[in-house]
Order: C-alpha cells, then structure tokens, then sequence
C-alpha cells in the first residue's frame, strides 16, 4: 500500500447506537482516518466523535443511491489518504423514509425499485468507486452488511428487502472472484436480531426467541467487520458470515 494515511469508509453510520456507528469505532483503531456518512447533519457529530490523537474522525452527507453524490464522496476521500476498507453498511432505513412492507401481489415498480436503490445499489454504487482506488493500490476490505433475511429465511410483506439482501450476496460472491488477484477481499456479513435504537418490541422479542436467548449487540458485528478489515483476513474472501445468535438453525418452529 501507498505510505499515505490509511481510511476506512463506514456508509450509514448516523446513528450512535446503530451498526454502523460501532463498527466505525472498532475500524478506528487500526485506520488512520475513519470517514462515516449517512443522509443527515448528525453524521458531523459522528465524525467528531470518532477523533482521537491517532485516528482522524470525518463525517460526510451522502445520500448512496445518487451516483452523483456518491462520485463526489469519492473525491473527497482521495485527499484524505488511501481507502482501505469499505464496509457497506447504508440501507433499510434513512431519516425521513422507511422501508413499505408490502407483500409480493401488491407492491408498486416505484416501492420495489426504491428498496433495491436502498438496500443494494447504494453497495454497488459506493464498491465500484472503491474498487478503482483498491485494485491500482493492490489492496482493499470490502465488507457488505447483509442479513439472515433473503439469504436464509424472510418474512411476510418483505420481498423487495429480501430481495435485495439475497442479491447482495451475489454481488459479494463476484466482486471477490474479480477482484482477488488485485488483494482485494470481499466478504459479507448477515446479521440476525441485533438490538438498536430502531428496533421495535416486536423484533427485541424475536431476538429474546433465539437459541441464544438474546439479541445480539452491534459490538458483535462491529468485532468480526474489525478481523474481516484487518491482514490476518487477506485468505478470507467471497464468503457470508452469519451472526445470529442461533435463529437460522431452527427447523421446527413449535416451541
């Protein structure tokens, strides 16, 4: 890798009890910069809070599925240092929108195209950008942030989510196999129930459900994004980890 600085990008990190938040915490121990971004002002906060006398914090408004702002992003990253790590974190839910659950007979083309926008082309649109500073510097992390929905299981009125989770494992898969003569990894996370200020009592209660008898915790997450970033990973691409405290290994559902 080049001598200048070392950034991570952590996309939808607005939140400061969400994933994406702790992940940005656990990357800025071994980056230099950590630069975070979500669709709202608060993420210049999250930026601020990340600083500290070895890593520099940057937060940036990005709306990931406008290619503009995405491109924009990019050029802004550059004259920070060398992107090494993309974790794709955006998704499911943004300030102001929330995500239609809306079953398979009903669902409109502009509903189902907004959730494909949200939840798989903002990693498309943020991979292909990292991708073109990773493959000329022979090394980069890409990490998605999927789920256990679509991948493994899914729920009643979530096709459009599933869907594009179950494609980002397509994506992930290929990105890695393109990729892996340049020393870039790609790999998926797909977590289960994981507690956070969004989640509602019907889902806390689903992660009570679990073998483990918990949800998880977005620290859990932020640990494995943190080994999948680091050179000890550099063998570990094209897979999907799963983190869900259990759920996915229930057949029988009369318990």
């Amino acid at each position: 890798m080049s001598g200048n600085k070392k950034v991570a990008l952590v996309t939808g990190a607005g939140s400061d009890h969400g994933i994406g938040f702790a992940i940005a915490r656990a990357l800025s121990h071994d980056h230099d910069v950590v630069v975070v971004t979500a669709t709202t002002e608060r993420i210049y906060q999250r930026g601020n809070e990340l600083a500290s006398p070895s890593t520099q914090g940057v937060g940036f408004i990005c709306d990931h599925t406008d290619e503009i702002q995405v491109l924009d992003l990019f050029s802004k990253i550059r004259e920070l240092g060398i992107l090494a790590t993309l974790v794709n974190n955006a998704g499911m839910v943004q300030i102001g929108q929330t995500e239609a659950y809306l079953q398979s007979h009903e669902i409109t083309l502009a509903e189902w195209n907004q959730s494909i926008a949200r939840n798989l082309t903002t990693a498309m649109l943020a991979t292909r950008s990292a991708l073109q500073i990773m493959r000329d510097e022979c090394y980069g992390r890409i990490i998605n942030i999927g789920s256990t929905t679509g991948f493994i299981q899914t729920n009643v009125g979530e096709v459009a989510y599933a869907s594009a989770k179950a494609a980002m494992v397509g994506m992930t898969k290929t990105v890695a196999l393109e990729n892996a003569t340049f020393g870039v990894t790609c790999n998926a996370i797909a977590p289960g129930w994981i507690a956070t200020p969004s989640s509602t009592e019907e889902e806390l209660r689903n992660g009570r459900a679990t073998p483990i008898g918990r949800s998880g915790r977005p620290e859990e997450i932020a640990s494995l994004t943190r080994y999948l970033a680091s050179k000890d990973a550099s063998f570990l691409t094209g897979q999907v980890i799963i983190v869900d405290g259990g759920n996915s290994l229930i057949e029988g559902l009369a318990r």
